[in-house]
C-alpha cells in the first residue's frame, strides 16, 4: 500500500455519486459542487450509494490521476458533515482502512509555561 504525502489537502464530496463518472465527470462535480479547483494540490474523494467503493481524483503537474478501491464484503465508515469535509492525509488513511472517524480523537495539544 503506498501513502500520500502528509501535506497534501483532502476534500470528501458528501454525496454518493454514480460510479461510472470519470476523471472528466469527477472534475466538473469538484468544480460546480464543490466549488474549488481540480487543479490545485489537493485530493477530492468520492464514495457510491453503497459505500462499498472509494474513488481518488488528484492533480500531479502534467494530468489527473484516479485511483479506487473496492471493497468485497465491508462497507466505508463515511464522515457525516453539514460542509465539505476537509480530512488529514492521516485521516483519509484510517478511512480507507475502515476506521469511523466520529469516535477517534487524538491526545490535545498542551501548552505548559513551566516544568514543575
Amino acid at each position: 500500500m503506498f501513502r500520500f504525502e502528509p501535506d497534501l489537502k483532502v476534500y470528501l464530496h458528501r454525496e454518493a455519486i454514480d460510479f461510472r463518472v470519470g476523471l472528466n465527470g469527477l472534475s466538473v462535480l469538484v468544480e460546480q459542487v464543490l466549488g474549488m479547483s481540480p487543479f490545485e494540490q489537493a485530493l477530492f474523494v468520492f464514495r457510491n450509494k453503497r459505500r462499498d467503493r472509494v474513488k481518488i481524483l488528484g492533480w500531479q503537474r502534467n494530468g489527473f490521476w484516479l485511483l479506487m478501491k473496492r471493497l468485497e464484503q465491508d462497507r466505508f465508515i463515511w464522515p457525516d458533515v453539514a460542509a465539505v469535509p476537509t480530512l488529514t492525509v492521516e485521516q483519509l488513511h484510517w478511512l480507507l482502512d475502515g476506521i469511523d472517524l466520529a469516535v477517534v480523537h487524538k491526545h490535545p495539544q498542551r501548552l505548559y509555561s513551566r516544568v514543575a
